[in-house]
């Protein structure tokens, strides 16, 4: 008997087992059960669900669409045009001697870049180098209209320049404050690279007070590694709220490509220079009229100095201001008003932000000796005219 009912039971559960793989390998959605508290027939919508009409959408995790779409309104890009110029046989000595220089031939050149609107009347933010020279000027907006734009004025020692396009209610860039970027800080970079149309790029803060670069006469750069390309310049670099800490302004290529080194003008420079633009046409900076070097260790020890920060005056213009004040050759400046100077970088940016006609307090080491004194600032002169 107990044979029996063990047999009978062993069988049964051999059946069972059977009918569960075959169901499982065939039909396994018979054994899923639908989420606790949740009626069945609802459960699959859990997955598929579709984002109902005018709903906000949820911001993917590390997504930086708010900021870029807060300050691409008001990047655009400036198209310009110039006529240029040429002797068709210049050169080439058979020629010229046979037929002349000829009559000059016109050729007109086009240029791309790009710009930030910052007020809502139509003053935009460019670089030099890309309206330099232009016979004609244009800015493409967002919207797709394409405007004339007026040169209010350039300053090619910070390649920056301002344009005027004849247009209200414009989008603006809000201007963020350069002094609260860190190193490692996310950048956004936008503009028209190529002209393919207006790009967004990301990277970081690569480095602060970028100096020394040959770039432009004042040097106080923030570099990045988002990808900065030709029709960029002049383009915003942002920071993750979509405020502007820079204009793009030089990229460090052999081949003309982005390799991850961009340099950005920072925007404690871009609004001085435009706000003295705006209001008259050029940038007032400060003067003394010397020639400035960077002391290096050998020079330090040939000197037999105990540090090796601070510049020394290499040469001094005497009509100048520094001259008349009795700055000499081999002086080492230490001190603009009580701010130290580090290199020349430093020390110009320093001496630029002087106001003409006030005297600032200069410390200087002569001889060893600790001096003081009281030069009044002159104004820098254009640069064709400068020493």
């Amino acid at each position: 008997m107990l044979r029996r009912l063990w047999l009978t039971f062993a069988q049964a559960t051999t059946v069972g087992l059977a009918l569960l793989f075959i169901v499982a390998t065939l039909r396994p959605e018979w054994l899923r059960e639908a989420p606790p508290n949740l009626p069945r027939a609802i459960a699959p919508a859990l997955t598929v669900q579709p984002e109902a009409a005018g709903a906000p959408r949820a911001a993917a995790l590390g997504s930086y669409a708010d900021a870029a779409r807060k300050a691409m309104p008001a990047v655009v890009s400036v198209y310009t045009t110039k006529e240029m110029r040429r002797q068709p046989f210049t050169g080439d000595p058979f020629f010229e001697r046979f037929f002349g220089g000829g009559k000059s031939l016109s050729e007109r050149v086009t240029g791309l870049g790009s710009g930030v609107i910052a007020t809502n009347d139509g003053y935009v933010i460019t670089n030099n180098h890309v309206v330099e020279a232009a016979d004609e000027i244009q800015v493409a907006l967002g919207d797709g209209r394409r405007l004339p734009a007026k040169l209010v004025g350039t300053d090619p020692e910070s390649d920056l320049a301002v344009l005027r396009v004849e247009a209200d209610n414009l989008p603006t860039i809000t201007l963020g404050r350069t002094d609260a970027v860190r190193v490692g800080d996310v950048v956004l970079a936008i503009g028209n690279p190529f002209n393919v149309g207006q790009t967004v790029t990301m990277g970081i803060v690569s480095a602060l007070g970028r100096s020394n670069l040959g770039i432009n006469r004042y040097e106080n750069f923030v570099q990045t590694d988002a990808a900065i390309n030709q029709g960029n310049s002049g383009g915003a670099l942002v920071d993750t709220a979509g405020n502007l800490v820079g204009i793009n302004t030089a990229i460090f290529s052999r081949d003309g490509g982005s390799i991850g080194i961009g340099f950005a003008i920072p925007t404690v420079l871009v609004t001085d220079v435009m706000q003295q633009l705006v209001k008259t046409g050029k940038v007032v900076r400060g003067y003394f009229g010397i020639e400035p070097e960077d002391i290096t260790q050998e020079m330090a020890r040939t000197l037999k100095l105990a540090r090796n920060d601070g510049v020394l005056v290499r040469g001094v213009l005497r009509t100048a201001p520094a001259g008349r004040a009795g700055m000499e050759p081999l002086d080492i400046i230490l001190a603009i008003n009580d701010s130290e100077v580090r290199d020349t970088a430093t020390m110009l940016n320093q001496i630029a932000a002087l106001p003409p006609g006030t005297v600032a307090k200069v410390n200087v080491l002569r001889d060893g000796k600790p001096t003081q004194l009281a030069v009044t600032v002159g104004e820098r002169p254009a640069p064709r005219d400068q020493r």
